[in-house]
């Protein structure tokens, strides 16, 4: 087997670090799944030992590779590890859209992959340039949640907009000029939620894309982390489906019919 690389973005391949995101992603994803490394002290890992039962029922060799599990995780209790193969995504034109405009924090774009799966908003587009989806520090902070979700990237806001011109916008903004709770209660689907950069949020242009959103919070604090902005909005957004409320109850969070 060829010698692994430390993680590169331009990498054809990248890992899955954890006994959780690897099977995340061979219940998600599991054609792209390439090779197993298993830390030696593993032996007694249920986890692990499961792991590479699924493995080797789709012909995924094991190998154990401490040295490698370090620099993949750069924690000493990694125990395994997927290698996979990249993947391309499409999103889907008919259910609602997160769209990050330029993220660079990792551990926040992990969050909002894990955010965005709980709260069933399965489509993610990301605007260059941006953090890497596929980056191990991501993967490991969405607990694998990046395997069930579709998410594509785009060179510019213009780009997605032209592949998505039916979705409302709802770009996310210190000033923008309506209430969170106001834009979610009158929500015209299907719809992208848009948020800006850890340190400079939107620029001012997307003030007149659609309808501008705020989240109403204290003086003390002048803005909101961006993995938290994007919780809040989406629990807004989807709640009065998962609470069985009246106002969207004929619709899921994903733009599909409820029967």
């Amino acid at each position: 087997m060829p010698k692994l690389s430390p993680y590169k973005r331009e990498l054809s391949y990248a890992y899955a670090p954890g006994i959780f995101p690897s099977h995340a992603l061979l219940d998600a994803r599991p054609n792209a799944a390439r090779r197993l490394l298993v830390h030696s002290a593993s032996q007694d890992s249920d986890g692990v030992a499961t792991l590479r039962a699924r493995c080797d029922s789709l012909g995924v060799r094991a190998e154990t590779a401490d040295h490698a599990l370090q620099r993949i995780s750069r924690k000493e209790n990694c125990f395994a590890a997927l290698v996979f193969e990249k993947y391309d995504s499409t999103l889907r034109a008919d259910t609602p859209h997160v769209v990050l405009h330029q993220p660079s924090d990792m551990g926040n774009l992990g969050t909002i992959l894990r955010t965005c799966l709980g709260f069933g908003l399965m489509d993610l587009a990301i605007i260059q340039p941006a953090a890497d989806l596929f980056d191990p520090r991501v993967v490991r902070a969405s607990m694998g949640a990046l395997f069930a979700l579709r998410t594509a990237s785009f060179d510019s806001f213009e780009a997605y907009r032209a592949q998505y011109p039916g979705h409302s916008l709802y770009p996310f903004m210190l000033d923008g000029a309506v209430p969170l709770r106001q834009a979610a209660a009158h929500t015209q689907s299907p719809y992208a939620l848009i948020f800006g950069n850890e340190a400079t949020g939107l620029p001012p242009p997307f003030a007149t894309h659609g309808q501008a959103v705020r989240i109403v919070h204290g003086e003390q604090i002048d803005s909101l982390n961006l993995s938290i902005a994007v919780s809040i909005a989406a629990y807004a957004f989807t709640s009065q489906h998962f609470e069985g409320g009246s106002d969207h109850a004929d619709s899921s969070p994903t733009g599909r019919t409820s029967h």
